[in-house]
């Protein structure tokens, strides 16, 4: 009996954003037309975001095939060629299996243990993810290890919290096993929240169940009796299949009383976030669990001996739990041999800006800034220079080209000035003002800022007023030097990470890009061309054809010219809104 054909198409949010629920519905009217004996179904993010809407095609005799940048206006083509001439349809391909295509080193310059199933399940299928070795990994851990041990074999995989903070997750286990309390509590910190991030997102929506497999085996471990996941509500597609995930994973038994018989219990409920950048400290977020405004607390006392409603509780994100169930089922051994000395096994990163490739990608811990950028993101777009990368977020801090050879690891990246994060990479071309990028940055902490601590609420505010400023073309020389007094003083005084970060992306910007502040302050020019008030708009005669489109676009009126003649801006009534740069079509505007 041959193998049923099966079409699969990726819903995760970015599937959907570009219009996948439309080509769902679309395949489904075409096969249901043509009476093809064809199982539909869907699956979450493989990474190709990039490429997104995504389509594969599994047909017996065939190699199988995934399709990009499918709309439902392809869907006709797509389905007579492929599934009734049994032909390949060569214009939209992105990967055929066994076969080298252009965008195939996506995929195969990484290392998948995360993201081990993500775009290849559907993650609202129990069946699929046990499958592919689904709870294997907690039947282990209850039948044939103690407690104590699976602390010990997490501890030996060298996994660290893969949050930002990177403290060895089988010694913070290790911390609230042995505190004392009558209840104790696990959490899944996916209060995701920095600009250019959506790993948590994508893993919650492709593969809900290794997260929860993970927090079961950690709740074992610790002898945690509740659990709860802190997911922001601007992921409802993540809160939707964890709340499935949750409900199957009771029914068979993995969640709830006396799991599997082996008389350990544990209940997790989802909680949603309001969207709160700072809830994602963890004791604001055990605050907002409790249902107070979620302000930071000074440590200690750590959440591993006081903690949600005073209990011990242990917190650890997405991204960690997901490593757990993987480790627990191939060995600490396997895992720790992934990676570097300090910094085991893999990382999941986004890849967003100025990339070619911009998706979700997990490379093994020690892969270079170079190879994760130019190699799995296949370079700039339009073939511009590569500037920098802003990693770690908004608490991250900006890295020039000189240092692209960085190893992505604990150790490498503080020294350079950065923090791995929760894994946002943020690549930006020649085109972006570096003092920009700051301000924008800073912007985001100052505007999420608690308000509790003055460092944070009140310094953050100052720095912003300054590079606003530098930016307005009112910069004076003693700019620079106040930045970096007041980065020092909100770094070292603040109450929490928050504040404690946010000026990482104005101190690496001022200690690789100092020149362009100079340039703002000094000549005040901006050598992006990016700052309306440093900057003229004008048209090279040479290239203007004439033909009136800057003209018609122009809200201020300011471009005069003969229809087929060169044409000029009135630099005294010009706006800069950039529209004339943006709308002609042989690169006539330029600034200075």
């Amino acid at each position: 009996m041959s193998k049923k054909t099966r079409v699969v198409v990726g819903l995760a949010t970015c599937g959907i954003a570009a219009g996948g629920v439309s080509v769902m519905d679309e395949l489904r009217r075409e096969i249901k037309k043509r009476k093809l004996n064809v199982e539909l179904a869907e699956t979450g993010c493989i990474g190709y975001c990039f490429a997104e809407v995504l389509v594969e095609v599994e047909k017996a005799g065939m190699p199988k095939v995934t399709y990009g940048d499918i709309t439902t206006k392809d869907v006709p083509e797509l389905v007579e060629t492929h599934l009734v001439q049994r032909k390949i349809w060569r214009e939209k391909v992105l990967l055929i299996e066994g076969r080298k295509t252009a965008e195939a080193d996506f995929l195969k310059r990484q290392k998948r243990i995360v993201l081990r199933n993500c775009g290849l399940i559907d993650p609202e299928s129990m069946r699929d993810y046990m499958k592919k070795g689904g709870y294997e990994g907690l039947k282990k851990a209850l039948t044939k290890m103690a407690p104590e041990e699976v602390r010990a074999e997490v501890l030996a995989a060298g996994l660290r919290g893969r949050g930002g903070a990177g403290f060895p997750t089988g010694q913070k286990w290790d911390f609230c096993a042995r505190a004392e309390g009558a209840d104790k509590y696990i959490v899944c910190n996916a209060d995701e929240g920095d600009p250019g991030a959506f790993m948590d997102r994508s893993v919650l929506e492709g593969d809900p169940h290794a997260v929860i497999e993970g927090m079961i085996i950690g709740g074992y471990a610790i002898g945690a009796t509740h659990g709860y996941i802190y997911c922001r509500a601007e992921y409802p597609l993540a809160v939707k299949r964890l709340r499935l995930a949750i409900r199957e994973a009771t029914r068979k038994r993995f969640l709830g009383k006396n799991i599997l018989g082996s008389g350990y219990s544990l209940d997790i409920i989802v909680k949603e976030g309001a969207g709160a950048f700072v809830c994602g400290e963890e004791t604001a977020m055990m605050a907002s669990i409790e249902g107070s405004r979620g302000m930071p607390l000074p440590r200690p006392p750590f959440p591993a001996n006081k903690g949600i409603w005073g209990m011990p509780t242990n917190i650890n994100n997405v991204e960690t739990f997901a490593n757990v169930p993987w480790i627990i089922r191939n060995g600490a051994r396997k895992y720790a041999a992934i990676g570097t000395g300090g910094s085991k096994g893999t990382k999941v990163f986004c890849l967003t800006g100025k990339v070619r490739r911009g998706g979700l990608a997990e490379v093994a811990m020690g892969t270079t800034l170079r190879d994760v950028i130019f190699g799995v993101g296949g370079g700039i777009k339009e073939g511009r220079n590569f500037k920098a990368v802003q990693i770690g977020g908004p608490s991250g801090g900006c890295l020039p080209a000189a240092l692209l050879d960085t190893p992505v690891d604990y150790d490498s990246l503080p020294a350079a000035g950065a923090i791995m994060g929760s894994g946002g990479m943020v690549i930006v071309d020649d085109t972006t003002c570096m003092v920009d990028l700051a301000k924008y940055f800073l912007t985001f902490t100052q505007m999420e800022s608690c308000g509790k601590c003055i460092p944070c609420r009140v310094g953050t505010k100052r720095m912003l007023e300054v590079l606003i400023r530098i930016c307005e073309g009112r910069g004076v020389p003693g700019d620079i030097g106040l930045l970096e007094r007041l980065a020092y003083d909100v770094k070292d005084a603040s109450l929490c990470a928050l504040g404690g970060t946010a000026p990482n992306p104005v101190l690496t910007t001022l200690r690789y890009f100092k020149d362009e502040y100079k340039a703002h302050i000094f000549d005040k020019k901006c050598p992006a061309g990016l700052c309306v008030d440093l900057v003229t708009f004008h048209i090279e005669p040479d290239k203007c054809t004439g033909c009136g489109v800057c003209v018609r676009n122009c809200p201020s009126d300011s471009i005069t010219g003969e229809k087929k003649e060169p044409h000029v801006i009135d630099i005294e009534t010009c706006i800069r809104c950039r529209e004339c740069l943006r709308r002609c079509r042989f690169d006539a505007v330029y600034t200075v």
